[in-house]
């Protein structure tokens, strides 16, 4: 294991037992078994430290992602099987790397202050994933997405799930409640995709009827 990679698990276990603003980087130091100077010469500081560490996290997630998206796709999985399996083994590797912290929402917060741009790279990054994965299906499985959408527009809302799960779990705890809901409503919206065959035919509206001439007397 090499010096960056001891420092980032010291550093994941200290903010994990204080938080971040009790933190230190002495502390990081002495979990890593380093003096402060040599951890110096890989972080400058402990907004650096918390940075490298969240980054970790998401890189972590994408990969984990990746992974369940794969296999599910290997074994024959429909729409809804592969993308909830996707976004549950992502989340779950963002729970797991805090699991157990009393300072959840403050770290939550803090990343938002301190890492707000790498927030939102790797947003962008599981929304270009999450499309290129629901074309390449769609494609594959020859469906049609419900209501006409693009994989775009379908992907944005598979996303949305997340947040309506949080917004019942703030935290995400717990855990398994927390992905069973949000696989349930990613699996839910998955399933207007019908392969094109089964797609009922759209029902053209009857041409307007040809008024009838009418006599002087009133009949035709």
């Amino acid at each position: 294991m090499g010096p960056k990679t001891r420092i980032l698990d010291a550093t994941m276990l200290v903010f994990r037992r204080h938080g971040f603003r009790r933190s230190s980087i002495e502390q990081v130091a002495e979990a890593a078994g380093l003096t402060r100077q040599a951890l110096y010469h890989h972080f400058e500081s402990k907004e650096a430290l918390f940075r490298a560490v969240i980054e970790r996290v998401h890189e972590s997630a994408i990969a984990a992602e990746e992974t369940a998206v794969a296999e599910a796709e290997t074994a024959g999985g429909n729409l809804g099987d592969i993308l909830a399996a996707g976004m549950t083994a992502r989340m779950s590797t963002m729970i797991a790397s805090l699991d157990g912290s009393p300072h959840l929402e403050e770290l939550y917060s803090e990343h938002l202050v301190h890492a707000r741009d790498l927030y939102q790279t790797y947003a962008a990054r599981y929304a270009e994933r999450m499309v290129a994965t629901i074309a390449r299906i769609v494609r594959k499985q020859q469906l049609a997405l419900p209501q006409g959408l693009s994989p775009v527009e379908f992907a944005r809302l598979v996303e949305m799930s997340i947040y309506a799960a949080k917004s019942q779990y703030p935290a995400m705890q717990p855990a398994d409640a927390f992905l069973k809901d949000m696989a349930i409503m990613v699996r839910t919206l998955c399933a207007g995709a019908l392969p094109k065959s089964e797609k009922p035919p759209v029902k053209k509206a009857a041409p307007p009827r040809k008024p009838t001439r009418r006599t002087a007397g009133g009949q035709p």
